[in-house]
């Protein structure tokens, strides 16, 4: 199942699930423009775990090429719920500016991490992805 609100900005991130994990699929920037579609985006797929549709979220960063404050701060306020649902926000592949940012702000471990892209339940496969729809 996917998601694909309205993309006329291009900026609306992807939700799918896949098998008992609900991916989330920013690209591009999350900044104060964007923030808020992120935001969105992860209170969906929280949706999809409160009506126990899935076990976990992984927001795929592999496309992200640019978070500022406020991005970070939408991911902080997803966890936040996250964590009062009993479940946790795991980002995979963050680019190294993502990273330095978490690490900087001290948030790197509040998130945990998978080793590849959310492609598949269980443990990531590493490879290519395709384009984002437009």
């Amino acid at each position: 199942m996917t998601e694909h609100p309205d993309r006329k900005a291009g900026a609306e991130p992807v939700v799918e699930i896949v098998g008992r994990v609900v991916a989330v699929r920013p690209a591009g920037e999350i900044d104060i423009v964007t923030a808020p579609f992120l935001s969105r985006a992860l209170a969906r797929a929280l949706a999809h775990v409160d009506a126990a549709q899935a076990d976990r979220i992984v927001t795929d960063c592999s496309r992200v090429t640019f978070c500022d404050s406020s991005g970070l701060n939408a991911l902080l306020a997803a966890r936040l719920r996250a964590v009062e649902a009993g479940t946790a926000i795991h980002l995979a592949d963050p680019a190294p500016q993502l990273q330095r940012l978490l690490q900087m702000t001290g948030a790197a471990p509040l998130f945990p991490r998978e080793d590849g892209p959310s492609d598949a339940p269980g443990p990531r496969a590493a490879g290519p992805h395709p384009p984002p729809p437009r």
